[in-house]
């Protein structure tokens, strides 16, 4: 294992901060590699997630440490008791469907346990269950994959049983933590949608992938009146002009997020899976994979909003060209935020393990973030992006300064 360490502060001139810590990990077995990133500490803890794709890269993982960081910022209320984290990531060069990947996911975790003891909460991400992740994690004798932040909390044992019974929960078939992080999606979705004065009701949407994240964002969106004309899994796109039947293709998904092509009507045709970005719509959700959005890519978007559930999906050259043509590019750090912030509301109890509390936490705190980027753009003329920046810079300088005093 390799390890370098720099200082937040250190920065070329213009250039965003360097990360806090960089872990790479050599697995003894395979010979590839696993990352850690923490982008930045606050109150020695740093929260994000741990992907495993083949291919998986320190960049990519250093990229997405940084999301993390903004997603914490931007959920920043000092009227909360859950005070927002630094940003990390993890990831491994392993496809999930390697006979190998659980072993080398309990070597990753071993390898850098020094850093999840003390410093890096996680959880699931692309190609990770949450349960395989704890599964691994008490095997290794260790307590939990967040158990860096339980010295935060102000009553750990309740803390614990608060957010061990609100993942118990269930929301029509589907387990609550799989749906918050949609719901917050679709809210950011709807907002934009009602900023610019547009009924849900008038709305198509395409949804690419269809996993925790893109069917709960397609259940929420199809639940206000969008109509989902196309959702695309890793075998193809299903689409329909008339709208799927988001909840039965819900029930009977595979774990993995595929559809079940039994269930299919008979008005509902299949096409190529990069077929996703011709359909004619108003909303266009990728939900699946990073960089999946190019520049050649781009004008083949009909849609008036991307939303971006999944991680980095947008190039930034692509992102340009869609701004150029009007079209509004909510960012993932924004719009998949949710997930993230549900945990932390629960375990600090803002919000206690209720659906109906988690529900109105995540609209009510989506909508607020989304109304004043959104506002703050059109004000001055930025991108979505730039305006969501420019908040997260200001609650970030919040953060610190509430630190400075505290200290």
């Amino acid at each position: 294992m390799t390890t370098s360490a720099v200082a937040p502060s250190v920065t070329a001139a213009g250039a965003a901060p360097a990360p806090r810590l960089q872990v790479v990990w050599t697995d003894p077995v395979t010979g590839r590699n696993g990352y850690v990133v923490i982008d930045r500490l606050i109150r020695g803890v740093a929260s994000g997630g741990l992907r495993m794709r083949a291919g998986c890269t320190l960049d990519e993982v250093r990229g997405l440490a940084a999301g993390m960081t903004r997603k914490e910022a931007l959920h920043y209320d000092p009227a909360n008791r859950y005070v927002p984290l630094g940003g990390a990531k993890g990831g491994i060069d392993c496809s999930p469907d390697d006979p190998d990947a659980r072993g080398m996911l309990a070597r990753f975790l071993d390898g850098v346990r020094c850093v999840l003891e003390r410093h890096w909460t996680t959880g699931e991400d692309l190609g990770l269950r949450q349960d395989t992740i704890d599964g691994v994690i008490a095997e290794l004798g260790l307590d939990s994959s967040i158990q860096a932040i339980y010295p935060l909390l102000d009553d750990e044992e309740k803390a614990r049983r608060r957010l061990a019974d609100a993942f118990a929960i269930e929301v029509d078939g589907v387990a609550l933590p799989e749906l918050v992080g949609g719901l917050g999606v679709a809210e950011a979705a709807l907002t934009a949608l009602d900023h610019d004065g547009l009924a849900p009701g008038s709305a198509r949407a395409v949804v690419q992938g269809f996993g925790s994240m893109g069917g709960a964002t397609a259940r929420y969106l199809a639940r206000a009146g969008v109509r989902i004309v196309g959702i695309a899994d890793a075998r193809g796109l299903v689409v329909n002009e008339a709208g799927l039947d988001v909840e039965r293709l819900l029930r009977t998904r595979d774990p993995l997020g595929g559809l079940d092509r039994s269930q299919l009507s008979s008005q509902d045709r299949q096409l190529p899976s990069d077929a996703w970005l011709d359909v004619d719509c108003e909303i266009l959700v990728p939900a699946a994979v990073s960089y999946c959005i190019g520049a050649e890519d781009q004008a083949r978007i009909t849609a008036r909003y991307v939303v971006e559930a999944a991680n980095m999906p947008t190039l930034p050259e692509a992102e340009a060209a869609l701004a150029a043509r009007d079209v509004r590019v909510i960012p993932d750090f924004v719009a998949n935020s949710a997930t993230n912030a549900w945990w932390w509301w629960t375990l600090f109890g803002d919000v206690e393990a209720d659906a109906g509390q988690a529900e109105a936490k995540v609209r009510s705190s989506m909508r607020s973030i989304v109304t004043d980027l959104l506002t703050e753009a059109d004000r001055s003329g930025m991108t979505p992006r730039q305006a969501a920046l420019r908040v997260v810079e200001r609650k970030s300088e919040e953060i610190s300064l509430r630190f400075c005093e505290e200290s």
